[in-house]
C-alpha cells in the first residue's frame, strides 16, 4: 500500500505548468495574457501559450 502512494504523488510531482491563453475585454478589445479567466468582461482570444507574454504555442502532441 505505501507504494501505491508513493507512486501516486510521485506522478502528480511531474505534472507540468499551467498554460497561458490570451483573454480579450468586451469593452474595448484589449488584449492580455494569464493563466485564469479575468472576470465576466472578458473572453478567451487564443491560447494556449507556454509563456507569460503568450509568444510561444503549445504544439499538439
Amino acid at each position: 500500500m505505501p507504494a501505491i502512494l508513493l507512486a501516486l504523488f510521485c506522478t502528480s510531482l511531474s505534472a507540468g505548468p499551467a498554460p497561458w491563453y490570451k483573454w480579450r475585454s468586451k469593452i474595448d478589445n484589449y488584449l492580455s495574457c494569464s493563466q485564469t479567466p479575468l472576470g465576466p468582461g472578458w473572453v478567451k482570444d487564443s491560447g494556449p501559450y507556454k509563456d507569460s507574454r503568450c509568444e510561444k504555442l503549445v504544439l499538439a502532441k
